[in-house]
């Protein structure tokens, strides 16, 4: 039977714990039998969660053995690993292990350098924050999961699930996965990625900066066919100077920061309103609807009609 030691640090994230435990736990092979032995560890006898006391029956050693070792995230991602949990994560890698993480137990994976090198996700909020802090992890916060063969990291909270079933599926096929997808009541492949959950704020630029008039006119001229040579012109500069000072002030392009004003604009019009795709993309400065459906699945990983039904 296949083992998963499921790794409890503290402040460990109640959900992403739970998580692998409900999903492998109720897992069952064809013949009825069942497919994951489950182990809770953690680094001491008792793990405070921040709304209760987690008394874990194997320590440590309990990832000695493991086929499968899956650390779920905490409270706080950039907390200092202890020495003997990476020793032991990164000898279960030695071993072969196979290691992954939930949400931003990634920063776990990655303070114990299980990631240099390889790609990875995390959940969208702190994508940044991993990709500043670990420069050899190709952070890809768009995703709900990656698969690096040994070790696998997947966005935050419901990802887990995606995660998990994509694990299942590995070890004992489709027909296995997909009876525990109807268990959890979920689709065993969800449409689309995180990025279809990410806020698209608008680049940060300082108040008071001279971009601040211009970003404000745009934000209301939105629905307008707007070029580039519009905007310097509004603005009273060369294209040269306004693409320069975007780059400065906002990290971005003029057009690049205008298509993501139009789709966050979109996403709003899609959560509020009955209008249709079509409509809603002319709202926004969309030249015919193919132009508003491609610009939108770009940035958000589904379709305008998707993302309704998810979130209307």
């Amino acid at each position: 039977m296949h083992t998963v030691a499921v790794l409890a640090l503290d402040q460990v994230i109640p959900f992403d714990l739970s998580t692998p435990i409900e999903v492998f736990t109720r897992t069952r092979l064809p013949d009825g039998r069942p497919g994951y032995q489950i182990r809770v560890c953690a680094e001491r006898r008792e793990i405070d969660t921040g709304t209760f006391v987690l008394r874990a029956p194997w320590g440590l050693d309990g990832l000695q053995g493991a086929d499968t070792i899956i650390v779920p995230g905490t409270a706080d991602p950039a907390a200092p690993l202890a020495p003997e949990v990476r020793d032991a994560l990164r000898a279960a890698a030695e071993d072969g292990t196979r290691i992954a993480s939930i949400c931003s137990g990634t920063f776990i994976l990655a303070a114990a350098g299980l990631l240099d090198g390889l790609r990875a996700t995390t959940h969208w909020i702190a994508a940044g924050l991993l990709a500043t802090a670990y420069p050899d992890i190709e952070v890809d916060p768009d995703v709900l999961y990656v698969d690096n063969g040994q070790v696998l990291t997947s966005a935050g909270a419901a990802a887990g699930l995606d995660l998990c079933l994509h694990m299942i599926r590995r070890d004992y096929g489709s027909a296995v996965a997909a009876h525990a997808a109807r268990l959890s009541v979920m689709p065993l492949e969800r449409e689309g990625g995180q990025a279809q959950f990410i806020v698209h704020d608008y680049a940060p630029t300082p108040q008071g900066s001279v971009l601040e008039p211009l970003l404000t006119w745009l934000q209301d001229n939105l629905g307008r066919d707007l070029t580039l040579a519009d905007i310097a012109a509004h603005a009273g500069t060369s294209t040269r100077t306004l693409i320069r000072r975007f780059r400065e002030q906002t990290g971005t392009t003029p057009l690049q920061w205008l298509h993501r004003a139009r789709i966050r604009q979109a996403q709003h019009l899609l959560e509020t309103t009955p209008h249709s795709v079509e409509r809603i993309g002319a709202q926004v400065g969309f030249g015919s609807p193919t132009a508003f459906r491609d610009r939108f699945k770009r940035t958000t990983g589904v379709s305008p009609h998707t993302y309704r039904r998810t979130f209307s």
